[in-house]
């Protein structure tokens, strides 16, 4: 009987120790509470404009047609990133994360 008792007594420590390391990670998990509600809200922003895609659409149909000029720069600012962006993924590959 002593090994059961033995077995009894780890256990007993490792179910209060489970419960300390669980309420450990719970008070340490609040610090992304923040940051994970701005990523879902984001990401709800994203699927609504996905699912409602006359809405930027007309917007930038008001902006081309109120300043043209303006617009014709800013696409010529943007086609000039994207090469950029094309070069240099072919010089230095794809992006890995680790």
């Amino acid at each position: 009987m002593a090994g059961h008792d033995e077995l009894m007594r780890r256990r007993g420590e490792l179910i209060a120790r489970s419960g300390r390391l669980r309420a450990d990670w719970g008070q340490q998990a609040q610090a992304l509470r923040a940051p994970l509600a701005m990523a879902d809200s984001a990401r709800a922003g994203a699927q609504w404009l996905l699912r409602n895609p006359q809405w930027p659409l007309g917007v930038l149909a008001v902006i081309v047609l109120v300043r043209p000029r303006r617009m014709l720069g800013l696409a010529s600012t943007l086609w000039w990133g994207w090469s950029a962006w094309r070069r240099m993924r072919r010089l230095f590959g794809p992006l890995r994360l680790r």
